[in-house]
């Protein structure tokens, strides 16, 4: 990238973040006497993140509204910081993410892999010793390390 380029990017992120920035809630004295319900609550959760960073540099914006309605304005607010975080969705939902999707195709591959060969043993009518045990162990073993490093390589 071009100095020209990086220099625009860093001014278009300084004017996103300023624009933001001026949505943060703080003290309205138009509002003093209208305290926060269900709605300004989602919102200031919503926009707590921001109001977080600039609350760091200004003692004129805090992240919460203390003239509030009390638990109409709470469950609002968390229900924004939910939106904005994940709140656990991913969790309740069952949604996986990628690399959990990968280790379960992974461990399918593997559990295919293995009852197919322990399937493949039991069908061999012949008895074996202890040391055949081991042996298919080491195979099994071995074909998870495989499976691994393929995985890892890709």
């Amino acid at each position: 990238m071009k100095r020209a380029e990086k220099m625009t990017v860093g001014l278009l992120i300084v004017l996103l973040l300023l624009t933001i920035a001026g949505c943060a809630a703080g003290p309205d004295s138009r509002f003093a006497a209208c305290p926060a319900g269900f709605w300004p609550g989602l919102w200031h959760g919503l926009i707590s993140p921001v109001t977080f960073v600039v609350g760091l540099f200004s003692r004129a914006v805090r992240i919460y509204e203390t003239n509030n309605t009390g638990n109409w304005y709470d469950f609002g607010f968390m229900i924004g910081v939910g939106i904005i975080f994940g709140g656990g969705l991913k969790a309740g939902w069952g949604i996986k993410s990628r690399s959990e999707k990968e280790w379960d195709e992974i461990g399918e591959k593997v559990e295919r892999k293995i009852r197919r060969g322990i399937a493949d043993w039991l069908n061999e009518e012949k008895k074996e010793d202890d040391g055949e045990w081991r042996e298919i162990s080491g195979r099994i073993e071995e074909k998870i390390k495989r499976e691994l490093r393929d995985w890892a390589d890709k």
